[in-house]
């Protein structure tokens, strides 16, 4: 039995609080806490309706670190698990050391003035947090997380040496928008809009944003023009399996998609620089965040499946060559009818509620800052279909 304090109430928080919720022996306790609490109560008051079980929902500004700890005090948590802004980590990491609290977060760190995100001021944070005999684990979500987990799974059961490794994420799905981004616009832009990056030969390589792409056959869906960008799980496994030789990242986006982010790029909407208007300095795409749809209100009329995975080939344990493909697919009408969210926050929110159960049940343990392929990946992969997001392999 243990307390668990959420921070961040868009779709991942949403899906995180209910997948919490109907863990009871595991989750006795629940906090949600975000800068506007009236999320919060409405996340709250559907996770009663749905599994009568009540929360606690807390106003937040995470940007300050003592008004995380204020809160944490109050609520005392074993572990907080973050799903806020990846502006927020270190803030919220701080906090947890302040008040030693285990810490969880879906995405790594990147400033709010530089549209680069990367690991290392996340790991700086390692002796920390051994020192004060916690544990903070990093990209618990689908990519990175489990994508991580399924590279670490296939690297302990399939492949002496893995190769070459490719990351492939395909949204299949429609939400009937004109244009809208299927988690928080402001991150997801700067995401795609910088340049790509792939690691091969000891070395990373840069290209320009969607220079590189091709048609990849995903399981259910067929084949999508997917476009390689650089994404944190990359750095992370080059770290880990030192053995790789190449690893990419794919990822669908429609035509319509691409056509839209051209013209918005092209009028400026997309930088992060501001600008004056009307006397007052705003962020174009602070502003474009504020004109777009809200990812967790998109939902109700998203159809379709996203596919996820890993492509891994490399020398088996065998000695022979071997070629091998995990991945998940979600349904997004289904995580709407579950949890009121679309797949891709679907996706994310459930391996974010599972390594907090990892963590709180002792299953993964040590103190510090981890990346989850650091962990033995059996006893995540075992229960991880049972919470929602089901794996198959197959060869390729």
């Amino acid at each position: 039995m243990a307390r668990v304090m959420i921070i961040g109430a868009g779709g991942v928080g949403q899906v995180v609080t209910h997948k919490c919720a109907q863990v009871p022996e595991v989750f006795s306790d629940i906090l949600l806490a975000s800068r506007t609490k009236a999320k919060c109560d409405r996340i709250a008051e559907r996770v009663y309706q749905q599994y009568g079980r009540k929360i606690q929902t807390a106003a937040l500004d995470a940007d300050k670190p003592k008004n995380t700890i204020k809160l944490i005090k109050k609520f005392k948590p074993d572990m907080v698990i973050n799903v806020a802004l990846p502006y927020q980590d270190l803030p919220i990491m701080d906090a947890c050391l302040a008040t030693r609290t285990h810490y969880l977060d879906t995405a790594n760190y990147e400033p709010k003035d530089v549209a680069k995100f990367e690991y290392k001021w996340q790991w700086a944070y390692h002796e920390k947090f051994k020192e004060a005999g916690i544990m903070a684990v990093l990209g618990c979500g689908f990519d990175p997380g489990m994508t991580n987990i399924y590279t670490a799974y296939m690297k302990k059961h399939y492949f002496k040496k893995m190769k070459y490794v490719d990351i492939v994420d395909c949204n299949a799905g429609d939400h009937g928008k004109a244009f809208a981004t299927n988690f928080n616009p402001e991150i997801n832009i700067r995401e795609i809009t910088q340049k790509g990056r792939y690691y091969e030969n000891g070395e990373w390589k840069e290209i320009d944003p969607m220079s590189v792409h091709k048609p990849i056959d995903y399981p259910g869906v067929g084949p999508k023009e997917s476009y390689l960008l650089f994404h944190e799980e990359l750095e992370s496994l080059v770290k880990n399996f030192p053995e790789i030789e190449r690893i990419r990242f794919w990822m669908t986006f429609s035509e319509n998609y691409l056509t839209h982010l051209r013209v918005l790029q092209n009028v400026g909407l997309t930088s992060i620089k501001p600008v004056v208007f009307q006397g007052k300095k705003i962020v174009p795409l602070e502003f474009l965040k504020a004109l777009l749809p809200e990812p967790a209100s998109l939902g109700e009329n998203y159809r379709g499946k996203t596919v996820i995975g890993v492509q891994i080939e490399g020398e088996g344990y065998s000695g022979q060559m071997e070629r091998r493909f995990i991945y998940n697919i979600c349904d997004h009408a289904e995580s709407y009818k579950e949890t009121g969210t679309q797949a891709v926050a679907y996706t994310t929110g459930v391996p974010a509620m599972l390594g907090a159960m990892m963590v709180l049940t002792g299953v993964w343990k040590g103190a510090g800052v981890f990346n989850v392929e650091e962990f033995d990946p059996d006893p995540f992969m075992e229960k991880i279909g049972q919470y929602g997001l089901p794996w198959q392999e197959t060869t390729f």
